[in-house]
């Protein structure tokens, strides 16, 4: 006879279930809720991370409590109901699933023993390539034709918009076959490069149009579009990753299926890798992070899949996700937070700059609290008020920046920012010239300014002044050893001494890197200036037509603005820094400190003088500084911009809108291997 539980344990159960279903409940609600902003209206209110993680916690207790799990769940589902009031329904051939994530390697290699576990094998191969972080599409072909394109939107039904997907250039109108099959439908995703995004939100910010907050959201945006012509004037691009049916043709893997849609001329992403194992799959993934930056759109993980059909077939999949799939994420690079306050810097040219002091919050990995604003003319432009939840962006390296508010969770108890009409570091008067979009302290002495001043002069695009950081510049400042930064070279060693946790090694390995700093080249100097406008290109461009640092000051801004990539801007604000008296004494300084003013011999000709060179995209075999040292040391000229007068655009893997540009400008262009044989 069955035992039956004491009444005090069915009594617990019974409320621990009950508290679960009251919390699949309000999942279920959240869910829906994001869902249709994200899917439907394009305006989500959280990342996709904390999106991700709701799923994941609903997930988690219907796992545990199958009785909860009903036929409307949204982990029995994909995407959201399509908006049939702003296009027309249609009915996908196949259903569009949706992919299962996995957030670590612990969750890939726990789908691999699934997967090998259900084949009693281990899979023949893989493919893994970017997962976009676009809007799905599914496309049609009827006889070779585009016929129509529609959103994925719910995976059963989508909604319509074959014009929109029409002026996407990488999509044939006609496959490039004469055997074309009947019916070809495929799926991919469609984006927004995010040079393209820029541009975009700097039109829409310039005609008082909200911003969009990321690229996808701007891809989705414009492909939703009821004029087909507001489409058109964006520029969309699109990659296929997936065979949703095709007629007439046999395809036994998906590699097989990727190398049949570039014979007929569809794009898929050029980082699609077949592979072999999981250590392979694992590499490949860990590549693909580390890189996902210098790609020109942006991506938000990798997409594994077992290559053979019928290996796919044996797997299956859920309601929701096929079992031969998974998607492998990235640490999240967007959250959303609270903008605690807005709080002004001053930065070394006296810009006030605005940055944002936020709730604390983990994005890309790290744990931010403050985030760049740009400017007071930014924050206005993205309608970003104190007290707004806002959406955070880090990008590998990139400083931290609130990309856009989210009005919907507007209390009422925001408020605007207001810029200081006095420097908050020394009080002096802040004055915004005509023409820019900041604010500046015109108190050169301001401490702020000559502590940023310092750093730059020795950051390592400069001067490259090793162990000379901020915190021993402030040390340096409060002692006063120096007052500015040609002071460096005067330092004693005693004096190095004096400084908090400097010890004899550390006395000596600065004062060797100062020694070492003394001979850097003029450009090198010219930009540790930091004269307003001047970067690294311009640097140089100045070091080599006039070769001196004397000779620089002394030139007339004509004669300094005739220089390419120079201009009548950049040329005034040169002559302006060095008819400074400050600048004189400045100068002198490093005169008497034996720092190197001058070139020591001019640039001799090589074979390659007379011709310029832009770089884009990565090159395998060698990097770009590494290329772009080898042209000029053949005589060459490398530029960062492609005009007229270029005359070679040496194009790596991944090219950006240089590419492009050339093409439009008629320049000519250079493989890897074209380049290696031009340098012999």
């Amino acid at each position: 006879m069955p035992r039956t539980k004491a009444p005090a344990v069915a009594k617990a159960e019974e409320a621990q279930f009950s508290e679960e279903r009251t919390k699949a409940e309000e999942l279920r609600a959240q869910i829906d809720y994001h869902s249709h902003r994200y899917h439907v209206l394009d305006a989500p209110e959280i990342s996709d991370a904390q999106y991700d993680r709701l799923v994941a916690e609903l997930e988690d207790i219907e796992e545990r409590w199958p009785q909860l799990i009903t036929p409307d769940s949204p982990t029995q589902r994909v995407g959201a109901p399509p908006a049939t009031d702003l296009f027309a329904p249609v009915q996908h051939s196949q259903r569009l699933l949706s992919l299962d994530n996995a957030f670590d390697f612990t969750d890939l290699r726990a789908w691999h023993a699934r997967v090998t576990r259900t084949l009693d094998r281990e899979p023949s191969a893989f493919v893994c390539e970017p997962k976009i972080d676009g809007v799905s599409v599914a496309v049609v072909y009827e006889n070779g034709r585009y016929v129509r394109g529609a959103t994925r939107g719910d995976g059963s039904v989508g909604e319509e918009v074959t014009p929109n997907i029409r002026t996407i250039r990488e999509l044939p109108e006609r496959l490039a076959t004469d055997d074309p099959p009947p019916w070809l439908e495929v799926r991919g995703e469609v984006f927004l490069s995010l040079a393209d995004f820029e541009r975009v939100n700097a039109e829409m910010g310039e005609a008082g149009k909200a911003l969009f907050a990321n690229p996808r959201n701007a891809a989705a945006g414009m492909l939703r579009q009821k004029d087909a012509k507001v489409t058109a004037s964006r520029p969309l691009s699109v990659y296929l990753h997936g065979l949703v049916r095709v007629d007439g043709v046999a395809l036994r893997s998906y590699s097989q299926t990727l190398e049949f849609f570039r014979s007929v001329g569809l794009p898929v992403h050029p980082e699609a890798r077949s592979l072999r194992t999981l250590e392979e799959v694992e590499s490949y993934c860990d590549t693909t992070s580390e890189r996902r930056h210098s790609m020109d759109h942006e991506i938000d993980g990798v997409v594994v899949k077992v290559d053979d059909h019928d290996e796919r077939s044996e797997l299956g999949a859920t309601s929701k996700a096929p079992r031969w799939a998974i998607a492998y994420k990235f640490p999240p690079e967007e959250q959303t937070t609270k903008l605690r306050d807005i709080m002004p810097s001053v930065g070394r040219t006296g810009a006030i700059t605005p940055f944002a002091v936020l709730e604390p919050v983990r994005v890309g990995g790290v744990t931010v609290s403050q985030a760049t604003l740009h400017n007071p003319d930014e924050i206005e432009r993205k309608g970003i008020l104190i007290g707004d939840t806002v959406v955070v962006r880090r990008a590998g390296d990139v400083i931290p920046e609130v990309v856009a508010p989210i009005p919907s969770l507007r209390t009422g108890a925001e408020r605007k920012f207001q810029m200081p009409s006095q420097c908050p570091s020394c009080g002096g008067p802040v004055v915004r010239r005509e023409g820019e979009v900041v604010s500046r302290c015109v108190n050169l002495s301001c401490p702020h300014q000559v502590l940023g001043r310092i750093v730059h002069f020795g950051s390592r695009g400069a001067m490259d002044i090793e162990h000379l950081g901020g915190k021993t510049i402030h040390a340096l400042l409060e002692r006063g050893l120096v007052s500015d930064a040609a002071d460096v070279y005067f330092l004693s060693a005693e004096q190095i001494a004096t400084l908090p946790l400097f010890k004899d090694k550390s006395v000596h390995n600065l004062a060797r890197a100062i020694e070492s700093s003394r001979d850097r080249p003029i450009d090198r100097l010219l930009y540790g200036m930091g004269i307003l406008g001047v970067g690294g290109t311009a640097s140089r461009a100045l070091a080599d037509a006039f070769e001196s640092i004397d000779a620089i000051a002394a030139a007339p801004a004509e004669d300094m603005a005739a220089v390419e990539g120079i201009g009548p801007v950049i040329a005034a604000s040169v002559r302006e820094f060095f008819d400074r008296p400050e600048t004189k004494q400045f100068v002198d300084k490093l005169r008497r400190a034996g720092v190197r003013l001058a070139e020591k011999r001019k640039r001799e000709a090589g074979p390659l003088s007379g011709r310029s060179f832009v770089i884009t995209g990565t090159l395998d075999s060698l990097s770009r500084e590494e290329a772009k040292d080898r042209l000029e040391a053949l005589g060459g000229k490398v530029t960062t911009s492609v005009s007229k007068k270029t005359d070679y655009l040496v194009v790596g893997d991944n090219p950006g809108s240089k590419l492009a540009k050339a093409e439009e400008l008629g320049v000519e262009t250079l493989d890897e291997k074209g380049l290696l044989a031009l340098l012999g």
